[in-house]
């Protein structure tokens, strides 16, 4: 009995439903493209994807109705820099006390969490054991509750870099499956993510904060290894993203043609001037330090982490400001996984403090963010032929941002997450 209970109950999981009508209706939905407000608008979905928005119109016969009213309708947000299968509350050697899936059980939890958070489609950006690929095909399945996800896979560097398993002594044998040392070695671990899933490339070209025996401002990968990346992963089709917090890493990465620049910390005049003739984006996660700094010795984080996280803090938001200033694109990104998932609405508060207007920091995660994911018109908007992500806040998030912070209601593919 017990067996066909559990049959009936994955049947219902995994077939997906009939095309079904919905209609979500509120107070007034903000068009972040024109940057003003269509009141009382329907937002018709058919299938996930939506078919019409207007203004007063009528609700299609027989259509499921969500009625979010009192509310303001946005397109659901995006977070370019997250780490599903990590968590702050385990820093420094802390970890090494699980098994090894125990990563991929955290990742579970926290893809509900930034779906019920707002975020309804997020990148993912280095994790380990293809964890993330497994929790991203489980939820295209329909077993578990999670944000669409584009992830990365294994992350790219150079042996003993920031990339790497920096932790451990040599008896361990410990080397991360995305560490290469030339060019040419290069090109095929790009190859290899590919084949197992990887939708955006990520590389280390600097040191990082938490990694042990790298300094954040140091490269760590010459142009060559850089470009070879970048012609590679264009060449699949791919996105590439590099981690960069140095000056000259920012500066080289580039000049060798990725996409987006991670952390972005020590960026220089002269990188601003490249990223905006080159049209990279800048992914700068500007709150997590308040949260790292807070606990990060509770969890665990070795003081050596903390110093330099300490060091560069108020550099990369000084650094945010200057580049934004300049009009250099821009993208949110959290780096969730050093700080909690749940919490991540709250750097758009930072943004603004930093130099953006509430419009400018809701479009970081929903125009900009799509355009850099190259999924311009498919997510971020609410208009014809894009996913019927969408989410409500009670209040005027273009007069205070800090709504996004607590959205009262998310719809992912045009179905009301509980």
């Amino acid at each position: 009995m017990h067996r066909l209970l559990l049959a009936a109950t994955a049947l219902t999981l995994a077939t997906p439903l009939a095309a079904e009508t919905v209609a979500v209706t509120a107070d007034r939905l903000l068009d972040v493209e024109s940057g003003r407000y269509i009141e009382n608008p329907v937002v018709v979905i058919v299938d996930g994807k939506i078919t019409r928005v207007d203004s007063g119109g009528a609700v299609p016969e027989g259509a499921k109705r969500i009625d979010l009213a009192g509310h303001t309708l946005l397109p659901g947000l995006i977070d370019m820099h997250v780490h599903l299968d990590g968590r702050p509350e385990y820093g420094g050697y802390s970890g090494l006390q699980f098994t090894d899936n125990f990563a991929t059980v955290l990742g579970v939890v926290n893809a509900e969490r930034m779906l019920r958070v707002g975020f309804t489609t997020v990148r993912n950006v280095g994790d380990g054991n293809y964890n993330v690929k497994a929790i991203d095909q489980a939820i295209e399945e329909g077993w578990l509750a999670g944000p669409r996800i584009v992830t990365g896979n294994y992350a790219l560097g150079a042996t003993g870099g920031h990339c790497d398993e920096t932790y451990l002594p040599p008896s361990f044998g410990a080397k991360s499956p995305g560490v290469a040392d030339t060019p040419e070695d290069f090109r095929v671990r790009v190859r290899e993510q590919r084949k197992y899933g990887a939708e955006v490339i990520k590389v280390c070209a600097t040191g990082g904060v938490f990694s042990r025996n790298t300094e954040p401002g140091q490269q760590q990968l010459h142009e060559e290894e850089l470009r070879a990346i970048a012609e590679e992963a264009h060449f699949w089709g791919l996105k590439v993203a590099a981690h960069a917090h140095g000056a000259a890493g920012i500066k080289a990465a580039i000049r060798a043609g990725i996409d987006t620049i991670e952390h972005a910390s020590l960026i220089d005049d002269e990188g601003i001037r490249l990223a905006k003739q080159r049209g990279t984006w800048l992914s700068m996660d500007i709150y997590n330090t308040d949260y790292t700094q807070r606990t990060g010795k509770a969890n665990g984080v070795l003081e050596d982490n903390l110093r330099k996280d300490r060091e560069i803090a108020q550099i990369q938001r000084d650094n945010f400001r200057k580049a934004h200033a300049a009009g250099v694109g821009m993208v949110f990104a959290s780096d969730a996984g050093v700080m909690p998932h749940e919490e991540v609405g709250g750097q758009f508060g930072v943004m603004v403090e930093y130099g953006m207007s509430p419009l400018e920091a809701i479009r970081a995660a929903t125009l900009n963010a799509a355009q850099a994911l190259g999924q311009t018109g498919q997510v971020g908007v609410v208009k014809p032929g894009a996913w019927g992500d969408l989410i409500a806040v009670s209040g005027d998030p273009l007069a205070d941002v800090g709504e996004l912070a607590d959205v009262d209601a998310v719809v992912k593919g045009g179905v009301l997450v509980e």
